[in-house]
């Protein structure tokens, strides 16, 4: 169900991160590598960038495959950006959302993106849903399972919380009301990386104090790409890579649901 990518570092051409590997996101569309469920992920595609000296992302989405796409190959080899998330898409159920579905989803200085499923979507997460401010419930990026996902860990986002603590605090949450659910989410604010390793397969490609990059499967066979272990945070920026289990969490992450004010 997706694959995924986030990239902080030196400015590079979009094409270089996306299109050019010889195992990219690009070919992940119809040949992922790695990939546990689905096998072709055709159902839209985005990327979101950054510019220098403007915090807000800029997004290009399709609803329709990326190969099928003339103009974003030519776009990615002259656009370039210090930081970036890029998605191809598998729907876990067919919609209507078109590019509206598509990650990275977008609020602010944040761009997020879900690769995974939720179990008994949407009835599952009704009790969790109803911890939302009415306007995420009335206005949701899509009708779909990672939207909703997206839109709880904005409303943490919203009310303090960093990066990892949203997003360790939302698989948790979304886990517990719909066990067996597959949770490999993707943050980034251009400046550091946070995921998750939740039931697929995530990777990480470190340059200590120069780059990083945060993947569902690996772009090329380079030698310094790692397996980020199941059930693992990941935050990740240009100066380093921190792995903590989720089982594990210490005080500062431990779950909380919206409802529940922080200590």
């Amino acid at each position: 169900m997706c694959r995924h990518l986030a990239y902080v570092g030196p400015a590079e051409p979009i094409g270089r991160l996306v299109v050019e590997p010889p195992h990219g996101l690009y070919r992940q569309s119809w040949a992922p590598r790695h990939q546990r469920h689905g096998t072709v992920n055709a159902d839209g595609f985005g990327v979101g960038w950054y510019a220098a000296g403007d915090p807000v992302p800029a997004r290009y989405r399709r609803a329709g495959p990326i190969w099928a796409d003339l103009s974003f190959a030519d776009l990615a080899r002259v656009v370039r950006t210090t930081a970036l998330l890029a998605a191809v898409r598998d729907a876990t159920l067919a919609g209507a959302d078109a590019e509206a579905a598509a990650a990275p989803f977008a609020a602010g200085r944040w761009l997020f993106s879900h690769n995974g499923a939720v179990t008994g979507w949407p009835a599952s997460l009704a009790g969790v849903a109803r911890a939302l401010p009415p306007e995420d419930l009335l206005s949701p990026a899509a009708g779909t399972d990672s939207a909703l996902v997206w839109a709880l860990v904005l409303a943490r986002l919203r009310g303090g919380d960093g990066g990892a603590q949203a997003l360790a605090d939302t698989v948790l949450e979304v886990a517990a009301a719909a066990p067996g659910s597959r949770l490999n989410l993707l943050l980034t604010d251009g400046e550091t990386i946070t995921a998750t390793a939740w039931g697929d397969t995530l990777w990480y490609r470190a340059e200590p104090g120069r780059r990083a990059v945060v993947a569902s499967e690996p772009y090329d066979d380079d030698p310094l790409w790692r397996e980020v272990p199941d059930r693992t945070l990941v935050v990740a920026s240009r100066a380093d890579v921190l792995l903590t289990p989720l089982k594990d969490l210490t005080e500062d992450l431990a779950p909380r649901t919206l409802e529940e004010p922080r200590r």
